[in-house]
């Protein structure tokens, strides 16, 4: 009886692990066209900007006595040595045969591969990213859970008030407000001009992310904070919930065990959703404070029509969404065993 048992338990983890394995592959297949339309548009849209690079940057510094056939011809001469004189089409072709083989392309600015400056823009763009998600969890998730379970309460309305606050203003507008009480009441310095990482003079970059990860951090998780307590109270209000308190069972272990696992599911689909915008949607902090960080020098590259690399930006952090996305689905079945993987 128990080496049938133990069989049965096999075989369920064996077809378990094999549909979560298809699954994957599939997925894998189906992400590898919505990147390639990400990058066929990302192309398009920077091939419609106005002006170019050489027209933007070149034509500047041609000589003004210089005669306008000597000017067309320097010009042209330039588009050339960069390929912009191609026909759209055939720029297409090539820039979509190199990105296949992992070349993204070198910067009209650096001269260097375009994905060095997103290497170089990471590190900045991920530490405030997961500063700002700790922040998010360590506030959505406490406050969800006690508006939820005190529902109606002097509580549950002051963190209600809270969440909408931090909802209703413009996180940017915030963090401005706040850098000037800083600096006007002289609370502490924010060494703008230094840019320091976490791991290079802890001190000084935490007074540098501080009010960035904070206020994007409170933002940012009073959007999960709402939808927490609507689940969490859909969740209380369930039979299995109510037999569990008629037994007699502890209110944490109501909460933590039983309700909030439930009421999590969709709630880990915004995180995910959270996630890839922190990483990809802190330009205005990035300007704000200074920080040379992947939105910062998108927005540089942009003004530069610098499309090498704003193309490189753009597929990086797509093929980042599109995989975390495929990440939060496989966490489903983690948290509800219900969920299989065909």
């Amino acid at each position: 009886m128990v080496q049938q048992r133990g069989s049965e338990m096999w075989l369920a983890a064996a077809t378990w692990g094999e549909g979560m394995r298809n699954y994957i592959i599939r997925r894998f297949l189906i992400n590898i066209p919505v990147v390639l339309i990400v990058a066929t548009l990302v192309f398009f849209a920077t091939s419609v900007l106005p002006g170019d690079f050489v027209a933007q940057r070149l034509a500047s510094q041609v000589p003004t006595g210089t005669s306008p056939e000597q000017r067309a011809a320097i010009i042209n001469d330039a588009r050339k040595s960069i390929g912009l004189d191609d026909p759209l089409p055939v720029r297409y072709v090539k820039y979509l045969g190199n990105l296949v083989r992992g070349d993204f392309g070198v910067s009209y600015q650096t001269k260097q591969p375009a994905i060095d400056q997103l290497k170089a823009g990471l590190p900045y763009s991920l530490q405030l990213a997961i500063m700002s998600l700790i922040i998010a969890i360590l506030t959505s998730i406490p406050i969800g859970i006690i508006s939820a379970i005190r529902q109606d309460s002097m509580p549950d309305y002051v963190l209600r008030i809270f969440a909408i606050l931090f909802l209703a203003m413009p996180n940017f507008w915030v963090a401005t407000m706040v850098l000037l009480y800083v600096v006007r009441w002289h609370l502490f310095t924010v060494p703008i001009t230094d840019q320091p990482l976490l791991w290079d003079n802890p001190w000084a970059s935490l007074r540098l992310y501080a009010i960035p990860a904070v206020v994007g951090g409170l933002a940012s998780g009073a959007g999960v904070m709402r939808l927490l307590r609507s689940q969490m109270l859909e969740v209380l209000r369930q039979d299995y919930i109510r037999t569990a308190w008629a037994k007699g069972v502890r209110e944490r272990v109501v909460v933590m065990r039983h309700a909030l696992k439930n009421a999590f599911v969709p709630v880990l689909t915004l995180l995910g959703l959270t996630v890839a915008s922190l990483l990809s949607g802190n330009i205005v902090f990035e300007q704000i404070f200074a920080i040379p960080g992947v939105g910062y020098k998108i927005l540089v590259a942009i003004n530069a029509r610098d499309v090498p690399v704003v193309q490189s930006f753009v597929v990086v952090i797509a093929t980042f969404i599109v995989f975390v996305n495929l990440g939060i689905d496989l966490l489903y079945g983690l948290l509800d065993p219900r969920i299989r993987y065909t």
